[in-house]
């Protein structure tokens, strides 16, 4: 049995509850016509409810915008050393934040920044790729306002890419940064959205895929044909694990993090 198999033996789930809330059957891909996006001056970390300015990354959205210098995509695209790659699906702050994030944001602020930085320190080191969604004019992640900055801060080696649709491949570049055969370790939000089109997406296009328990939200959601019954945001979590786990990604517990990024 090797490394990979022994985390998967050793997974198990401990989720959280309820804030805000979200109709049932919503296109996956009800995102898709939004006009591209500008690079911003400055974005935002968040301490507790306190958003602080950081410097701009480069960005790469969902057209023909280019990452930058010795960012660019030929220099990452395929590299032999990335085979192994963490993939941060839209860690905004409007997601994440204590007074308009998912149920669960604290803990998943907690978890994410552990995962970041085991990845960060770990060697080989893998692709660290941080996905920014873009919404539209007075949606909380409308481009260049605070809640659409992303919460932890990349290094300069670490790409971002801004996405208009729930499935992160979608009308961007990351299928050239990430090796059809690369491993994935997704985190991120929200569960029933992008974490769920994107990790389908990757298993699709050949990819091993990695979902950590704790590492991945969302938002009640109130079932709109079915009597306005709200549905916990714990429940939609356990189901999109479940779903995803029988299309083929592997499930793996926080307690798994100090061998994921190992050489197996």
């Amino acid at each position: 049995m090797n490394c990979l198999q022994r985390l998967c033996d050793r997974s198990s789930s401990d989720k959280e509850s309820p804030t805000r809330v979200l109709c049932e059957g919503m296109d996956s891909e009800d995102q898709s016509s939004k006009l591209p996006i500008s690079v911003p001056t400055t974005s935002y970390t968040l301490s507790e409810s306190k958003i602080t300015d950081t410097p701009s990354m480069p960005t790469l959205n969902g057209s023909s915008q280019k990452l930058h210098a010795d960012h660019s995509s030929s220099s990452l695209s395929h590299h032999p050393h990335h085979c192994r790659v963490l993939l941060l699906l839209d860690t905004q702050v409007s997601l994440l934040s204590p007074q308009t994030g998912v149920p669960a944001a604290l803990n998943l602020r907690q978890n994410i920044s552990q995962i970041l930085s085991e990845a960060r320190q770990s060697s080989p080191r893998p692709l660290i790729i941080h996905v920014r969604n873009s919404g539209d004019v007075g949606e909380p992640d409308e481009p260049n306002t605070p809640g659409w900055q992303l919460l932890f801060t990349p290094l300069s080696n670490e790409p971002v890419i801004d996405k208009l649709k729930n499935n992160a491949f979608a009308g961007t570049k990351l299928g050239e940064l990430i090796r059809p055969d690369a491993e994935i370790v997704v985190v991120g939000m929200q569960s029933d959205f992008c974490v769920r089109a994107t990790c389908s997406a990757a298993l699709g296009r050949g990819n091993e895929v990695l979902l950590i328990r704790g590492a991945h939200g969302t938002y009640d959601r109130i079932e709109v044909w079915n009597g306005g019954g709200i549905t916990p945001a714990a429940t939609i979590e356990s189901e999109i694990e479940e779903e995803l786990e029988e299309a083929g990604v592997i499930l793996l517990d926080m307690k798994d993090l100090p061998g994921i990024f190992s050489d197996r």
